[in-house]
Order: structure tokens, then sequence, then C-alpha cells
């Protein structure tokens, strides 16, 4: 037998062993010095690796910010919000939908803000973080579409408001505010489903 298959087997392994360290390097660095600790040479340092083989896996800062962030939705985000779009009932889909944002921007709060944060002062990344915000959107469409049609509430005159409201409830930013800095993440999704029942016209 060819040791050729086994030997692309490991170099993958360690490509791919690499590849976690820096972006747990990454993530470390952004939580201790935050965006201005966050540079190439820096992760590179921390992740034991030379600079050349961060550009060679991501590219550049912005490629090594959008996987960071991925990699992230992809442990904690996809699959959950998956599953709360195929509830059959749409406001057990709409709850399910706050409350695994919730439970997403809460377990890595700071990594999240301070990323946000550097994309929004780069010009290059605001497509991407457009993109990602386009998403939730699309969800929350489809979510208010499915009250529509199944309670007929909201109405179809106001269905666009309240499409725009439910979009900014689940942003990162209004989880941000309303946690604050003793609110647990149970307590925000308590408030977010209050405020979106208010929004829809239901009792809280």
């Amino acid at each position: 037998m060819s040791p050729r298959p086994y030997t692309a087997i490991r170099r993958r392994a360690a490509a791919e062993a690499t590849k976690r360290r820096v972006l747990a390097a990454g993530r470390d660095l952004l939580v201790a010095h935050g965006g201005k600790g966050f540079t190439i040479d820096a992760v590179a340092e921390r992740a034991g690796v030379a600079r050349m083989t961060v550009y060679y896996q991501f590219g550049t800062k912005k490629g090594l910010r959008d996987a960071l962030f991925s990699d992230l939705a992809a442990h904690a985000l996809v699959d959950r919000l998956r599953h709360s779009a195929a509830q059959s009932a749409p406001f057990d889909a709409l709850a399910e939908f706050m409350g695994t944002l919730v439970g997403f921007w809460a377990a890595d709060r700071l990594v999240i803000r301070r990323l946000r944060s550097l994309a929004l002062l780069d010009p290059a990344a605001d497509g991407d973080l457009r993109a990602a915000d386009a998403h939730r959107l699309d969800a929350v469409r489809h979510i208010v579409r499915r009250l529509t049609e199944q309670h007929g509430r909201p109405s179809p005159a106001v269905a666009d408001d309240v499409v725009l409201i439910l979009f900014s409830l689940t942003s990162f930013e209004t989880f941000d505010a309303l946690a604050g800095a003793a609110r647990t993440p149970e307590d925000v999704a308590t408030l977010l489903i209050r405020a979106a029942h208010a929004a829809l016209g239901l009792e809280a």
C-alpha cells in the first residue's frame, strides 16, 4: 500500500490543527487587547507559527477576522437556527429563533462585540457585515410571513414594519445593550420575546 494517502491525511490534520491554534490565538488577543492587538504578527506569535502561515491559511487580517466569526457561528449557531426554523408553530419558531441568537451572542459576547466593531471600522468588511445581517433579516421575514399566513397577525399592512422591529430586536447591539453588566441571557431572551409579542399585538 502506498504511504501517500496516509501522508496526505497527516498533512491535512496538521493544517487543521494549525488553523485551530491560529483562530484560538486570534480570539484570545481580541479578548485581552481588543482590535489594537489583533494583528497578523501578534496572532502568529501567540499561535507559535510564522506570519506567512497565517497569511497562507487566511489571506489577510480581514480573512482571519471573517474566519473567526464563521467558526463561532458554525459551532454555536447554524444547526440551532435550522432547528428553530423547522418548528411547525411560527410562534415557537420565533421564540426559539430569538433564544438561539441570544445564546450565540452571549457565548462569546466580548469577541463578537470586537469583531463587529472591527468590521464597522473597515470599509472592505462592510459588505460582509451586511451580508450576515441580511441572512438574519431573511429569517425574520420568513417567520413573520408564516405568522401572517397562519394567524393573520401581523396584518399585511404592518408586516414590513414588524419585520424591521424584530430584526432590530434580534441584533447583537440590542442584546448587548439589554444584557448590560447584570442580566442573564435568559433575562434578555424573556425581554426580547415580550417586546416581540408587543410588536405583534399580543399580550406580553
